[in-house]
């Protein structure tokens, strides 16, 4: 799909405003209402807006440790990444998981609330991950730069 300046304008303000009215972002992005209603649309059903979501802060949350971890499996055949993915998807805890290549097979980056939330979740899910030859974590000291925007 080929997206003009103005659909990357629509794109790039609701990436950081998706609670826009339709009416502001027109204002926005120079166009009429029923036009950037139309141009949302289609974006829309083309897949490029894939979904609408709230960004929570996870350190009001309680969840003030994030953790990175190297997953080094035991094989590579497809029944042992298979069983690998299925399991790790069940762990509440993983908010984003990584097939990798390099020296690690997987890459997770896990949210917990503090050193001992993370020795729960480890002790109770990664510990028990199907065909792990090996594991190595790295706490996140600080954040620097986090956002969700993909430059359009």
């Amino acid at each position: 799909m080929q997206l003009d300046a103005t659909d990357r304008r629509i794109l790039t303000v609701l990436q950081k405003q998706g609670r826009i009215t339709n009416a502001e972002l027109a204002e926005r992005v120079n166009l009429s209402a029923s036009a950037c209603h139309r141009r949302v649309q289609r974006l829309e059903e083309d897949g490029l807006i894939r979904d609408y979501v709230a960004l929570l802060d996870a350190r009001k949350l309680g969840r003030t440790t994030t953790v990175f971890v190297e997953i080094t499996l035991q094989g590579q055949a497809d029944e042992v990444l298979e069983a690998f993915e299925r399991e790790v998807r069940r762990i509440p805890d993983v908010l984003e998981c990584h097939l990798m290549a390099g020296t690690a097979d997987y890459l997770l980056k896990i949210l917990a609330a503090d050193t001992e939330d993370f020795a729960r979740i480890h002790r109770q899910h990664l510990a028990r991950l199907p065909g792990v030859a090996q594991m190595h974590s790295s706490f996140a000291l600080r954040i620097v730069q986090q956002t969700t925007a993909i430059p359009v």
